[in-house]
């Protein structure tokens, strides 16, 4: 049963090939559970994960959460349909502590082992909709997931690449096709989270080396 009544069916016999990760935004667990379950909301999430580590199951996995919203990943337009969304309680503005970490993991390597969901599939909701939303934010550690094959990271030493190159080694690991200044700030939100100023060589080096080590639909998927 689900705790959640914003939810539907996939569209389309669709099934879950992707994973969304986001920050409830809010002061506390409770009031994003609150939130999450309030059908005048009509947004929720399959799963929340609190500070302290609880996992609360909201909407069956199986079933179209209503936690993305517009955007796109790759070939894919209807992210809801295609994908497991994750809250993480978090206000936006504080780091993610250890507990909800250890849980997360966890929880990750369950959902990427009953869909059989590869690690480079695990994006940030800031991924898929770059121009309106920026979470899970700069504190989140992306590496530590990637470290534990939860997701990507980049090489430590990429092949230098131009940076006229970076709007389409973006597209090709799975960015929307935006303007590059929005698809660098995405890219650095989640990749380098403390550089600042226009792209640079290492922005188009270390974009290059996810593109071609990760390209977003090499499988064909359709959407």
């Amino acid at each position: 049963m689900s705790l959640s009544p914003n939810h539907g069916p996939r569209r389309c016999g669709a099934r879950p090939d992707l994973v969304v990760i986001h920050y409830t935004a809010m002061e506390s667990f409770e009031a994003a559970r609150l939130r999450l379950c309030d059908p005048a909301a009509e947004v929720s999430a399959h799963w929340l994960v609190s500070e302290k580590g609880e996992c609360l199951a909201l909407v069956p996995e199986e079933l179209r959460a209503w936690h993305a919203g517009a955007g796109s990943w790759g070939e894919v337009q209807d992210v809801n349909s295609r994908s497991i969304g994750i809250e993480l309680a978090n206000s936006g503005d504080r780091p993610f502590p250890e507990p909800q970490m250890v849980a997360l993991e966890s929880l990750l390597s369950g959902v990427l082992s009953r869909w059989k969901i590869p690690p480079a599939r695990v994006i940030a909701h800031s991924d898929m909709a770059p121009a309106r939303k920026c979470d899970p934010g700069p504190r989140f550690d992306w590496r530590r997931l990637a470290l534990g094959g939860l997701s990507v990271w980049p090489a430590e030493d990429p092949a230098p690449a131009p940076p006229e190159s970076f709007p389409a080694s973006a597209l090709a690991f799975g960015y929307p096709a935006l303007d590059p200044e929005v698809l660098l700030a995405a890219f650095r939100l989640r990749f380098r989270p403390a550089a600042r100023g226009p792209l640079g060589a290492e922005d188009a080096a270390l974009m290059a080396d996810l593109a071609a080590r990760y390209p977003v639909d090499v499988r064909g998927v359709p959407s």
